[in-house]
């Protein structure tokens, strides 16, 4: 089984920050976990969002909660899920004002694997979950660390694009330097609450002028 590590390209860019030494404490809770239930995502794709995305190519950020909770759903990148798995409602919905803003088809891959090749870090705050038991590993300090992660991003880059979709990611603006990037904040795209402003809203063309395909 493959293990879960954070890429060089990252270890590099987060020296000197306390992200790295979080790492070890945070990969043990989640293997004692694994012992005992089904963790999402598998063994293996913990860091994939960082693996699709190394920091020289950072281009944008979208911040998610915690991974999907059923079988199959959750692949390391917030929101996406693998092909041939359906879209949930949420993704649907970024799918929907995805077309909207660009003019584009509604995608019919539901990976957003392209996206993350193309410098859009896909980071959840809590990088894993128990199966259908959502915000369970929020106890673990994997808010720390991600929290960390994107304070080095906004204090070692410039120019990027942060998308913080509801009231949850809208408290990681304050650990973003906003005269060196830029801050996208609206409702969350879930079906609680995407008819109330996050329709409509365009982040993508104010993200990006070139924003990638699925």
């Amino acid at each position: 089984m493959k293990q879960d590590s954070l890429p060089e390209t990252w270890q590099t860019f987060l020296a000197g920050t306390p992200a790295l030494e979080m790492i070890p404490e945070l990969l043990a809770k989640v293997d004692a976990r694994r012992q005992e239930n089904c963790v999402y995502p598998p063994a293996g794709l913990v860091f994939r969002a960082f693996e699709l995305t190394p920091p020289q190519a950072l281009r944008a950020v979208i911040i998610g909660q915690d991974p999907y909770h059923d079988e199959n759903q959750a692949h390391g990148l917030a929101f996406s899920v693998p092909d041939g798995v359906a879209a949930p409602p949420s993704l649907r919905n970024i799918f929907k004002e995805y077309a909207d803003d660009l003019g584009r088809d509604i995608p019919a891959s539901t990976s957003l694997e392209n996206w993350a090749r193309s410098g859009i870090l896909l980071l959840n705050s809590v990088l894993t979950v128990d199966a259908h038991a959502p915000g369970s590993h929020r106890s673990f300090g994997w808010e720390n660390f991600t929290d960390a992660v994107i304070s080095a991003i906004s204090e070692k880059t410039s120019g990027i694009s942060f998308i913080l979709w509801g009231s949850f990611a809208m408290k990681k603006a304050k650990l973003i330097n906003q005269n060196k990037h830029r801050v996208i904040s609206g409702v969350h795209p879930s079906p609680l609450s995407a008819y109330r402003g996050f329709f409509g809203s365009k982040p993508f063309s104010q993200a990006l002028d070139d924003w990638p395909e699925i």
